[in-house]
């Protein structure tokens, strides 16, 4: 069995008034709903600054202005059952087409995966049962 690796990402907070862009995710071993800010893993050999641009652009066709590091958080957390560590670069940047801003939910394309983005106010994610994660993003918010 192969040792368990601990897996670098990169994850942008688009920002609009109150509200941050997330994607929901399920974790069916727990049945609980969760969201995240955009991103994902970084290639060998690329930056943190350049995976986040890779990967907005990649999921959303969506070209990204004025990025800067936020901060940098170590997730260790259990997804369908598997423990998994991340060390996460949390970004702030901008939509270089500041048209992305005005759509209430956002075609994303993961590979061969789609899903959804929705912008979700500060207020809405604590006040329901969809947990933001990583969970120590709120200490960046």
């Amino acid at each position: 069995m192969a040792k368990p690796k601990i897996r670098p990402i990169a994850i942008c907070l688009f920002r609009q008034g109150d509200r941050i862009l997330v994607a929901e995710g399920y974790d069916a071993q727990t049945g609980k709903t969760f969201c995240r800010p955009l991103g994902g893993g970084i290639d060998f050999g690329e930056t943190s600054q350049a995976a986040i641009a890779r990967e907005v652009q990649e999921e959303l066709g969506a070209d990204i202005t004025d990025s800067c590091l936020l901060g940098i958080l170590e997730s260790i957390f259990s997804y369908n059952g598997e423990l998994l560590h991340e060390i996460v670069f949390v970004y702030d940047a901008r939509f270089a087409d500041s048209s992305w801003y005005e759509k209430p939910v956002l075609q994303v394309q993961e590979g061969k995966r789609q899903f959804k983005a929705h912008w979700r106010s500060l207020d809405d994610l604590q006040a329901t049962n969809l947990q933001l994660v990583p969970e120590q993003l709120w200490t960046l918010l």
